[in-house]
């Protein structure tokens, strides 16, 4: 049975080095190794986990099996009526687990609750993520995608998944 906990910047570091073990292992043969390179600081840099919780409105859960870390999710809110479902990993040896399902379940929660406006929670994925259809389980479905300039002469090239919190 996993624990998931609200993370605190004082986590921040934990993100960090959680990302670094989850992440490139996620978008080996998807993105190139520069590409890869450039979002994890991007993203990952201890001091941008940090920024993001406390200026840019991202709510992080650490799932763990006993004192062991295994995964994370974040959420932002997006306009009034919309939450962002930022980031959801589980390290590779807890992946097919089902602690994916458990975080996805427990975002949905939370922002059932701390955003009871919202009718929608949108995901950006890589148009050749494998977990497609992990969020297709979930219940999400396509809604658009587009080619996303991120600097650097980089694109995430997503689908903008959607779950509609109404139907649920």
């Amino acid at each position: 049975m996993l624990d998931i906990r609200k993370a605190t910047i004082h986590d921040s570091e934990l993100i960090h080095t959680m990302a670094w073990k989850v992440f490139p292992h996620t978008y080996e043969g998807i993105l190139s190794e520069e590409q890869t390179e450039y979002m994890m600081h991007w993203m990952y840099d201890v001091e941008n986990v940090r920024c993001q919780m406390e200026r840019k409105g991202h709510v992080y859960f650490i799932a763990y099996d006993g004192e062991t870390p295994v995964g994370y999710v974040s959420v932002r809110p997006d306009g009034e009526d919309k939450v962002h479902l930022e980031k959801i990993y589980v390290l590779p040896e807890y992946q097919k687990t089902h602690a994916g399902g458990a975080l996805f379940r427990h975002a949905v929660a939370y922002v059932r609750e701390a955003f009871p406006a919202a009718v929608a929670m949108e995901l950006n994925v890589n148009r050749n993520n494998p977990a497609l259809g992990f969020y297709r389980h979930m219940g999400m479905r396509i809604d658009r995608q587009g080619d996303f300039d991120i600097g650097n002469g980089f694109y995430m090239n997503d689908y903008i998944m959607r779950l509609d919190l109404l139907a649920l």
